[in-house]
């Protein structure tokens, strides 16, 4: 597992789900397995679902027939999830971005470090790659992703470069992508200049903002009063989502309060502020630098 992917905030997330031994709980980020292994440590005769849309991910199945593997979207959860026969859970776990194992897969295309294709696919049967959106995409659709997703200032150079570049030829790899962007890069930040547009692409060709809307919202429906909602996020597009979702119920709209100033609070916030790792754990995985853990749980309804 750990050669897949190293678990972020692996006790503090699940300590998080207070698990009850007998509970339903789902993992929709099952990746290497790290998360849903700790899980199963106090599920007793509970019931474990997890989803993962790459198929990659099979191959850490534990033998446990606690367990169930999805391979789906977690956008669909509650679809999912009612095939499956369950109406109600008592936690949910989400560890968000990508995982180790596609940042150390080259031929993924998820990483500006080496030449590949490019793809940045997490499920592969997906028609929309990232040489689709760089090649396809109309300036002013680019401009406005690297804007949103990437929060980069030179969003629309960076739109109009590759519009230039690729009416010469197309833009199929990484290193042909990089040589393209790169003088517009600013000096001694070239790297963190690359991972925000390499994030934007990533994010556009898998949809991840909507999809996490949609399983946020299927989470609360779903969940029982009491019930955990554990969310690790890597970035401030993703813990803006979060933080919204678990203040309001929504990840957009602050609601409007009634005729007596109030206003529903679907949740109860278990973390005030998001926890972050400690610096031993960045030191032994860097990916946990920028990781960021927000816990809630669901309230009665009035």
């Amino acid at each position: 597992m750990s050669t897949y992917h190293t678990p972020v905030l692996l006790k503090e997330s699940v300590e998080g789900l207070s698990i009850r031994p007998g509970g339903i709980y789902v993992d929709v980020t099952f990746g290497g397995g790290g998360h849903s292994a700790e899980i199963l440590k106090s599920l007793g005769r509970g019931k474990l679902y997890a989803f993962d849309q790459d198929e990659d991910a099979s191959h850490n199945l534990p033998n446990d027939n606690r367990l169930q593997l999805i391979h789906g979207n977690f956008r669909y959860l509650k679809n999912y999830l009612r095939y499956a026969g369950v109406n109600r859970i008592d936690g949910l776990l989400a560890d968000l971005g990508v995982s180790s194992h596609h940042f150390n897969t080259p031929e993924r295309g998820f990483t500006y470090r080496s030449d590949a294709a490019l793809d940045m696919r997490m499920n592969r049967l997906s028609r929309l790659t990232a040489e689709t959106v760089i090649n396809e995409y109309d300036p002013a659709r680019l401009s406005g992703l690297f804007r949103d997703y990437g929060e980069l200032r030179e969003a629309r150079k960076l739109a109009v470069s590759i519009e230039r570049a690729r009416s010469l030829q197309r833009i199929t790899s990484v290193s042909q992508l990089i040589g393209t962007i790169e003088p517009l890069a600013p000096r001694q930040a070239e790297n963190q200049f690359f991972s925000k547009v390499f994030q934007a692409i990533r994010i556009e060709v898998n949809h991840e903002l909507i999809n996490l809307t949609e399983m946020l919202k299927a989470a609360l429906d779903m969940l029982n009063p009491g019930g955990r909602l554990a969310v690790i996020s890597y970035h401030s597009l993703e813990d803006r989502l979060v933080k919204n979702f678990m203040r309001w119920g929504d990840p957009f709209i602050q609601p409007v309060p009634d005729l007596y100033g109030q206003t529903p609070e679907p949740f109860t916030l278990i973390t005030r502020k998001p926890l972050m790792a400690c610096e031993a754990e960045i030191e032994s995985n860097s990916r946990a630098r920028s990781a960021r853990l927000r816990v809630a749980e669901k309230n009665p309804k009035p």
